[in-house]
């Protein structure tokens, strides 16, 4: 089985499971704080949210655009699981989030629309862990080129320690990374900068947990 079908099998088999984890961590929480002071946020933004997986990252940045008076742009999104994508759209009806979702791979986003592409800003959370080792740069490329010239990348990702080799590595069959490997992984994709950020003083406690990395094309 290709790391793509073992990765489909394991959310579509798991995604009540995981929904319900995220929701104990407090995982949705801290993304809505960080957004809620996010800098890149603005009015008639143009946002693809990559790997959207229940779509816990659109919902944050539609919630931080409307509590800060900001007008909601373009949003779209795109998963490699079904079951994920349906749940997320059921959300986003109910919530009356207008937005668009594809099925898709990161490493092969050829059966995204050609339209999808100038991104203001692209955010990937708790995704790209499950794309090899050895082909995270390529993935960053990817995002990369679907970027406007001023746009930016963000992502969250899961670090390598010894909360989370257990809690995460074993139990979620997720890659882990230290600072200097993803920055690497950046140098190879070719963006001009990337920097790591911190979540905001109420959701530091997700700093255990992960990283965040903004970057520009």
């Amino acid at each position: 089985m290709s790391v793509t079908a073992e990765a489909r099998r394991l959310f579509t088999e798991k995604h009540a499971t995981y929904a319900r984890f995220i929701e104990l961590v407090r995982y949705p929480q801290g993304l809505r704080a960080f957004c809620l002071r996010s800098p890149l946020l603005r009015s008639k933004l143009r946002v693809l949210d990559a790997g959207c997986g229940t779509g816990v990252v659109t919902l944050a940045i539609h919630d931080a655009l409307v509590r800060r008076g900001l007008t909601p742009g373009t949003l779209h999104a795109f998963d490699l699981t079904p079951t994920m994508l349906e749940r997320f759209h059921s959300t986003a009806v109910e919530r009356r989030i207008v937005m668009e979702t594809r099925q898709a791979d990161v490493l092969d986003m050829d059966r995204l629309p050609a339209t999808w592409t100038e991104y203001d800003l692209i955010v990937s959370a708790s995704m790209l862990e499950y794309v090899p080792r050895d082909r995270l740069a390529d993935a960053l490329a990817g995002l990369r080129g679907r970027l406007a010239d001023t746009g930016h990348l963000v992502i969250f990702i899961t670090r390598r320690n010894w909360l989370t080799r257990p809690l995460i590595g074993r139990w979620w069959q997720s890659n882990l990374y230290k600072r200097k490997e993803l920055l690497e992984a950046f140098r190879r994709a070719e963006f001009s900068q990337a920097v790591f950020s911190a979540f905001p003083f109420t959701a530091r406690y997700l700093a255990a947990w992960g990283y965040v990395i903004e970057a520009r094309k």
